[in-house]
């Protein structure tokens, strides 16, 4: 199975020019505390509610500070042809939950997440990724973990 054929294509997204607010009323929303960053249809950051409380309030920025200040530009990401097991297993590797989904023209083109991986792949896969992601003091410690 590829990562195309398990992901979500219908992803919200936000420009580095957005304002942490807009952001942040996104998110809510929506549900969810993550949200690529482009310029165009070009991934240039991921920006979390973590990073909005870290670098944004934690810093004393103020709700109209742009996105760019607070989003995470080393975004790790996957390719929607790869399978989807290669994908599972690096995911508990650099412990993520989620990652963004590029084409081979590197646009975005989707978001995959271990809910998704659980759905469309049953079995102990996702399982087994999120025990990777699980454990404590990894790579990512303290980084976006999805």
């Amino acid at each position: 199975m590829r990562v195309s054929d398990a992901m979500t294509h219908d992803v919200q997204l936000c420009t580095p020019q957005d304002t942490i607010r807009e952001a942040a009323e996104a998110m809510a929303a929506l549900n969810v505390g993550l949200l690529p960053v482009t310029d165009d249809d070009r991934l240039v950051g991921m920006i979390s509610d973590r990073d909005i409380a870290t670098r944004g309030v934690a810093m004393g920025l103020g709700p109209d500070a742009p996105v760019r200040d607070v989003m995470t530009a080393d975004v790790k990401y996957c390719f929607e042809d790869q399978d989807i097991d290669e994908v599972t297993r690096n995911m508990a590797d650099i412990q993520v939950r989620r990652l963004p989904v590029l084409n081979r023209d590197k646009r975005l083109v989707g978001i995959i997440s271990l809910g998704d991986i659980a759905v469309c792949k049953p079995g102990d896969g996702a399982a087994k990724a999120l025990h990777g992601i699980s454990q404590a003091g990894g790579p990512h410690a303290g980084a976006i973990s999805g």
